[in-house]
């Protein structure tokens, strides 16, 4: 009998255990699916960024503050940690220029322009934007 009720402890922890590693892994795998979802959006926004700056700045020269805000609104959040080496990076690959400027309100600011060579670049994002946005119409189409 003691065996019987051994054997009944052991089966029923044994379920238990295999129970939980099922929805472990299941629970696991659920949540790095979300993760590649993440990352993989977070990658295409990464991929973006520069060519929606770029596109913000060829309307008008423009302040970061002014950047963020235009970002912001069109639901692309980012932070100035983000934005400030992004522009000088564009700087010195000459596609952006600067200039400062006086402020009502308070020190004089630094507005970005594009350079000829930026506009040259914003054309060809541009072109890729519009051969990537009919590739992906078509991919859902079909």
């Amino acid at each position: 009998m003691l065996n019987f009720v051994n054997n009944t402890h052991f089966y029923s922890t044994l379920y238990c255990k295999v129970v939980k590693l099922y929805i472990d892994l299941h629970t696991n795998s659920k949540q790095k699916a979300a993760m590649n979802v993440d990352n993989t959006k977070s990658q295409m926004r990464k991929g973006m960024l520069e060519y929606c700056i770029l596109l913000l700045i060829h309307r008008e020269p423009s302040y970061a503050n002014d950047i963020i805000t235009n970002l912001k609104n069109a639901n692309m959040i980012v932070v100035e940690g983000t934005l400030y080496p992004l522009l000088t990076r564009l700087k010195k690959e000459e596609l952006l220029k600067y200039e400062w400027k006086e402020s009502t309100q308070g020190p004089p600011r630094k507005y970005y322009a594009l350079t000829e060579k930026g506009e040259e670049v914003l054309k060809q994002l541009d072109e890729s934007w519009n051969e990537l946005s009919q590739t992906v119409s078509i991919l859902h189409s079909i």
